[in-house]
């Protein structure tokens, strides 16, 4: 059964979007270029790098291009912890025998800042480079490392920006385990009921029916009496996993006490909510299980309720109701599903 609800479960948060988030999460390489045309525009250079590690990697694309050499080159200088300008290649002791400065492309201008983390620790150099030769003035000085700290600056918000998603994601998964019951994998009876309080307003709010069903293997205190915890357990397991075959991905499953587990059928009928339960009932007695290298056989009894039979019931009050018809089908031997009807006698449960 289809239905075009909006689906969302008990720890969905709705996103947070601001200029500053959409900034801090850009790709690394646009932010790189950003300060990098920056710098050629600043300067009127032929070219501008941010480097933060090794650049060549970035255009090994382009063999044998202008920007392929020049960041080949810039790879070449060690990196300082201080401005390093050097005004004519040429004329440098050393760099002036370097293959790319003596011969193709001939660059014959160099400058590096030195650009640091927030710990301080050097983590790469912000370059200029050009094909004649140039001296930086006082102003351009403090211009170059003006841009250096910006840059500084902006990789560091993107850093906090990654450590505080990270924090999110955490906190998120913290969240979720502590609303997961451990053993099963389903929600707990915390979290069931406010899935079922959510989905039963949304229901509510597109005129759709509502339906729930709370369901426990028959057999299980006297499998707890005889084999113990660890057998009852993995029955238990075994019994979510049919129960979840047997629904549709939007349906929430939760477990609501030792036994019991409640599924909550938002969209449905009480017809597709019993239709649901005997689904399931076949489904565990199909499959026998095997302990102590006999054949077990199960059976399930469920209570269902829904809206379409109980309009203004508030979901404590729609629970209460699917928990008599449980106890109903308890009480006529059990393998059954029973739906709730306002002609049910008040058990006490």
């Amino acid at each position: 059964m289809s239905t075009n609800l909006d689906r969302s479960n008990p720890t969905t948060t709705a996103p947070v979007s601001s200029g500053f988030e959409r900034l801090v999460s850009e790709k690394l390489e646009i932010r790189i270029g950003r300060f990098e045309r920056m710098g050629i525009n600043l300067f009127g250079v032929a070219n501008c790098f941010l480097s933060l590690g090794k650049l060549s990697p970035r255009f090994e694309n382009m063999v044998h291009s202008i920007t392929n050499m020049e960041a080949t080159f810039s790879d070449s200088i060690p990196l300082s912890d201080d401005l390093f300008v050097v005004p004519d290649l040429l004329e440098h002791e050393t760099l002036s025998q370097h293959a790319l400065v003596a011969g193709e492309p001939h660059i014959r201008f160099f400058a590096s800042h030195p650009v640091f983390d927030q710990s301080s620790q050097l983590i790469g150099s912000l370059v200029l480079l050009d094909y004649q030769p140039r001296e930086l003035s006082d102003e351009e000085r403090q211009s170059f490392s003006d841009l250096a700290s910006m840059a500084e600056r902006e990789m560091a918000f993107g850093n906090l920006y990654q450590i505080h998603l990270e924090v999110i994601k955490q906190n998120r998964n913290l969240k979720r385990d502590s609303l997961i019951d451990p053993l099963l994998g389903t929600w707990n009876k915390p979290a069931i009921i406010r899935s079922l309080k959510l989905e039963m307003e949304r229901c509510a709010k597109a005129s759709k029916p509502l339906a729930l069903l709370i369901a426990s293997v028959d057999q299980m205190e006297h499998l707890r009496e005889l084999h113990g915890i660890a057998i009852t357990d993995m029955v238990l397991v075994k019994t979510v996993s049919r129960i979840r075959s047997c629904v549709r991905p939007f349906d929430a499953l939760g477990r609501f006490g030792t036994d019991l587990l409640l599924v909550v059928l938002p969209g449905a009928s009480h017809l597709v909510c019993t239709a649901v339960g005997e689904r399931v009932r076949a489904s565990i007695m199909m499959h026998p299980e095997v302990i102590d290298d006999r054949g077990v056989a199960l059976t399930i009894s469920a209570g269902a309720a829904s809206t379409d039979i109980f309009p203004d019931a508030e979901p404590e009050i729609l629970i209460s109701l699917a928990e008599k018809a449980l106890l109903s089908a308890r009480n006529a031997g059990n393998n059954c599903v029973v739906q709730a009807t306002p002609a049910q006698p008040d058990l006490i449960i």
